[in-house]
């Protein structure tokens, strides 16, 4: 067996949107958002922060509607419901807004392109952590997958790390984990440096392959732990102490060939950790693609008190290229799903249907919305509500058909008309902030159950 430095190496197993008044402002004149009521619980929705307030009259010029999510009920008490989908969740949320909580609570946020650049994501991260405190980073990459994009999750590689995505055309040779991607060593010497924010504790994630080279872990040159690869081919864990006050961590491969699927960094204070889990390209079924013996291992350290998934619009485009079918997109999706709620059974469930998309073209058909969408996210719904997930239809809360066009014309969307930009994805993240702040708080008022939380087998009945 390895022999690591660290004292613990071990094999994984072979602020809120205020929509309710909507109305009330523009009939009496009102410019700014105001903070409605809350029920009689100790629930409230926070004061919005600036951002959120400039993003708020942002989304009123573009015609957004008011997010609400729906949020089944999965067990009852008798005409009462007891547990929604979101219960876990809320719960670590009340604990935490009641400084009862004495851990963090981890948000693991699968998604495609849409996410793996961040920004929607970290707007949940942080208006989250405002409010119930910041848990500090989680998984991180050894780089970035691509030369541009921010390094927020990444570390600062120098030598050669080659990059692989289970997105890729041509599936890569070795398995995937939980992050979907790995980075490989191509050059002795090969590093990443990550700046240290206090976190005491970390882990390294690495793939245990034949003629694989030496991984040590660093912390302002101290030598931490080491992983000596056996050839087994089984996903590793290697578990680290860091140093009170020590400033910067390194990961280096001492050969060429050393496989690293990830890296967390994480306090152990109460507060909001989000794990951003976005791969370009990516769909349900292409998730799948990971080995589930490592993802179910990796999941499963992390416990997650919400899985949330930001997915659909690549599989919209599938369809209208004939690369796959209805039965597929849904089978895949449920699959899915399940495989994540196998591995984290004590966590909430949130899926998160596509974004408007559009053709360009020119002509009166151009910005017209692509086909398929519609199908999808009806798929999404379902697959959600049946399997006892919440569903939001951020299509619907960005202002339904035409949205990205508005988006198009006020500049908040690449060239390729796909993917939003600045505050285009800062505003969609605001929506899905504030669908879910709106949720927790409507929750905690046991007269509006009934139509907060219809029953699940209804949802199950219309499939």
């Amino acid at each position: 067996m390895n022999q690591p430095v660290s004292p613990c190496h071990r094999p994984l197993a072979s602020r809120g949107w205020h929509w309710a008044l909507f109305l009330l402002p523009l009939l009496l004149g009102a410019t700014a958002w105001t903070t409605p009521a809350a029920p009689d619980s100790r629930r409230a929705l926070p004061p919005p922060s600036p951002r959120a307030h400039k993003l708020h009259q942002l989304g009123k010029k573009l015609g957004a509607r008011e997010p609400r999510l729906e949020n089944p009920c999965v067990a009852r008490s008798g005409a009462a419901c007891s547990r929604t989908a979101l219960t876990p969740f809320f719960e670590s949320l009340d604990a935490l807004s009641s400084s009862t909580a004495s851990s963090p609570a981890v948000i693991s946020a699968f998604g495609n392109s849409l996410i793996a650049g961040d920004r929607i994501v970290d707007i949940i991260r942080e208006e989250l952590g405002a409010t119930f405190g910041d848990g500090g980073r989680g998984v991180l990459a050894m780089d970035r997958l691509a030369s541009y994009g921010p390094r927020v999750r990444a570390g600062f590689a120098r030598g050669g790390w080659e990059p692989h995505t289970l997105g890729e055309v041509k599936l890569a040779e070795l398995p995937f984990g939980l992050t979907g991607t790995y980075h490989r060593s191509t050059t002795a010497k090969a590093s990443s440096r990550f700046t240290l924010e206090n976190e005491p504790h970390g882990t390294l994630w690495w793939l245990d392959v034949p003629r694989a080279g030496r991984l040590s872990v660093h912390a302002d040159g101290r030598e931490l732990a080491r992983a000596e690869p056996r050839g087994s081919g089984q996903a590793q864990a290697l578990a680290f102490d860091i140093p009170e006050g020590a400033r910067h961590l390194e990961v280096v491969a001492e050969g060429r060939g050393a496989v690293v699927l990830g890296i967390v960094l994480q306090h152990q204070r109460p507060g909001i950790v989000l794990d951003t889990l976005g791969v370009p390209s990516a769909d349900a079924n292409l998730f799948l693609r990971a080995r589930e013996d490592i993802f179910h291992a990796q999941l499963a350290e992390r416990s997650p008190r919400l899985l949330l998934f930001i997915l659909g619009g690549n599989e919209a485009k599938r369809l209208e290229w004939g690369r796959s079918k209805m039965a597929e997109v849904e089978e895949g999706l449920r699959s899915f799903v399940r495989r994540s709620r196998a591995a984290a059974p004590g966590s909430a469930c949130l899926v998160v249907g596509p974004i408007d998309a559009v053709r360009g073209g020119n002509g009166p058909h151009k910005l017209a919305q692509r086909p398929y969408l519609d199908e999808v996210i009806a798929i999404e719904r379902q697959v959600a509500l049946a399997e006892g997930c919440a569903f939001f239809d951020i299509f619907s809360a960005m202002g339904g058909s035409g949205s990205l066009a508005r988006f198009v014309q006020a500049g908040l969307v690449h060239e390729d008309l796909v993917h939003p930009r600045g505050n285009g994805l800062d505003l969609l993240g605001q929506l899905i902030t504030d669908a879910l702040l709106r949720s927790w708080v409507d929750s905690g008022d046991p007269s509006r159950q009934a139509t907060l939380a219809p029953p699940l087998q209804a949802a199950e009945e219309t499939r």
